[in-house]
């Protein structure tokens, strides 16, 4: 994992553009919000981890298969590097976790007959609406 994310750190361009939000005069001088481009084919992830990668980051993810972070949290260019990074990081390692295997419900005799009752109850609730008629 930490070679993937090592590769990944040096493939990765940063690009600093201009920020909204606090600052003043500042934010209009100066570009502190990081743009952080990463090409994921070179990485060369497993398909399901790919798969999992591209889920996890929905349209940061193009369809050229970029992952593309938009850091502008804080004043600094700095910082926003730092987390742009940080986030990075822990979006490639949510993608290396196998998700949990669902567990089958078990359920008894006596829930399966409660189920059925309350399904039978609502029927008969929504049988009685509709149109009425006088015949």
């Amino acid at each position: 994992m930490h070679e993937i994310l090592a590769r990944a750190q040096a493939l990765a361009s940063e690009s600093f553009i201009a920020s909204a939000g606090p600052g003043g005069q500042n934010v209009n001088k100066v570009a502190t919000a990081v743009q952080l481009r990463l090409d994921c084919y070179p990485l060369r992830l497993s398909p399901p981890v790919f798969a999992r990668l591209r889920e996890l980051a929905g349209s940061r993810m193009t369809s050229r298969g970029e992952l593309v972070l938009t850091a502008r949290r804080f004043r600094t260019q700095e910082a926003n590097r730092a987390d742009a990074r940080e986030r990075l990081a822990e979006l490639l390692e949510e993608a290396h976790k196998l998700p949990e295997k669902r567990a089958k419900s078990r359920l008894n005799r006596v829930g399966k007959e409660q189920r059925l009752k309350g399904k039978k109850l609502r029927g008969s609730v929504k049988a009685g609406r509709g149109k009425v008629s006088f015949d």
